[in-house]
């Protein structure tokens, strides 16, 4: 189960069992704003996309949009987000659940700006009903990001 693999990655942190489970769906930036009472801005949405025979995974505040200029100008490609079925192939997660949290070091982080608004967000942990509260030193830290990046736009 992929909150199991989040949760024994998060172990290297000490950070386990600050995964919050909740018994509705986490599954968009609006449902896990609303269980988690916070603002949707705030939720850490985990972004996949096709990177040559690859794939890179780019963290961004819930509010965010990637900009397919900045995309292209930052990562010579076009901006090109994987089926259901990469993402579950690459990540170990599902949509929905998708966090860098257990994700395999040839698959390439990188958080947005966007997210240096907020003290905390909230990433997934690996499933529907799942996140975690981190900051964005954290969040980039346990995600083994390679870089910030600026490479959105706002709704």
């Amino acid at each position: 189960m992929s909150i199991e693999i989040a949760r024994d990655y998060l172990k290297k942190f000490d950070r386990e069992n600050d995964i919050i489970e909740l018994n509705q769906s986490t599954a968009t930036v609006e449902l896990a704003a609303e269980a988690l009472n916070v603002e949707p801005a705030r939720i850490a949405k985990t972004l996949s996309f096709k990177m040559n025979d690859s794939a890179i995974l780019i963290i961004t505040a819930g509010d965010a949009k990637i900009d397919n200029r900045k995309f292209k100008d930052y990562f010579g490609v076009k901006a090109k987000m994987l089926t259901p079925e990469e993402v579950i192939e690459y990540t170990g997660h599902a949509i929905g659940g998708v966090c860098p949290f257990g994700v395999s070091d040839n698959i390439k982080k990188y958080c947005d700006l966007s997210l240096n608004r907020f003290n905390t967000v909230f990433p997934a942990c690996g499933s529907s009903n799942s996140a975690i509260e981190l900051t964005c030193d954290e969040l980039f830290n346990y995600s083994k990001s390679s870089e910030w990046v600026d490479i959105c736009k706002f709704q």
